[in-house]
């Protein structure tokens, strides 16, 4: 069985009915869970609303580093994120490759965030481009011990990927690894130990070879691990068996619920 680990179903472009027929067909592919992320504090009840009935979703709280004009106060964010049924905190994280000029604004968002994960004892799912040393740096300075994560869609380079991981953070890949121009993340990906991996769609975009220029879905997931097993030498169900145990060691309130 499968775990999309990061996906955003509220951004699909589809009808409630429609949603209901996409999970469908990914469940029918063997994906068991979904973690629906949220990328705007001020969209979070929203989100909330569209997955509520799904059993078989778990959800985030947190402000995307390209939202910050919807940025929100400490408070609100520990209040929303402090939620019974929040899974983790994010997505948060650091891009100067989109918006260079918000970056103070994305910094101390992204601490609020940590110490936010440090304080409710949940996950930090962050998003990376462009800024491998103020992410890490960041990190070491003011996460928790006891405070975990993973950096999501990764396509940064080896030595960031070690570096997360020796601050006990996994590294999840989405369909970006099956695109022609990702030889140098396949050999990132190769490098990466089975038991800090991740798998993710980030749908409703990055839709992973052979549906480039589909709206990317959950239940193509299983493209994205059939790429990764073959570049690790592995059967997809040892791929699936393994990444789906190290989601729920990371996001372990997100529990095993009959749908």
């Amino acid at each position: 069985m499968f775990v999309d680990s990061h996906c955003h179903l509220d951004r699909l472009k589809q009808s409630p009915e429609s949603l209901v027929e996409t999970l469908n067909f990914a469940r029918t592919r063997g994906v068991e869970h979904f973690l629906c992320v949220c990328v705007s504090v001020n969209d979070y009840d929203s989100m909330l609303e569209t997955v509520k009935d799904f059993n078989d979703v778990s959800v985030s709280c947190g402000v995307h580093p390209l939202h910050q004009d919807e940025a929100c106060s400490y408070d609100e964010l520990l209040e929303k994120a402090s939620r019974h049924e929040v899974v983790a905190i994010g997505e948060t994280g650091l891009d100067y490759f989109y918006s260079p000029e918000s970056k103070d604004v994305q910094l101390q968002s992204f601490i609020d965030h940590i110490k936010v994960a440090n304080e409710t004892k949940k996950p930090l799912i962050i998003h990376t481009r462009d800024a491998r040393e103020d992410t890490i740096n960041l990190l070491k300075a003011h996460k928790a011990p006891h405070t975990k994560g993973v950096l999501h869609c990764f396509t940064e380079s080896l030595e960031m990927a070690e570096a997360a991981m020796e601050l006990d953070f996994y590294i999840s890949i989405s369909g970006i690894v099956t695109f022609n121009s990702a030889q140098e993340l396949r050999e990132v990906v190769k490098a990466i130990p089975l038991e800090r991996l991740l798998i993710e769609t980030d749908s409703p975009w990055l839709a992973p070879v052979p549906h480039r220029g589909k709206q990317n879905q959950p239940g193509y997931v299983v493209e994205v691990a059939e790429f990764i097993a073959e570049l690790k030498g592995i059967t997809v169900a040892e791929l699936a068996r393994i990444t789906t145990e190290n989601f729920y060691t990371l996001f372990s309130l997100a529990a095993r619920k009959p749908n």
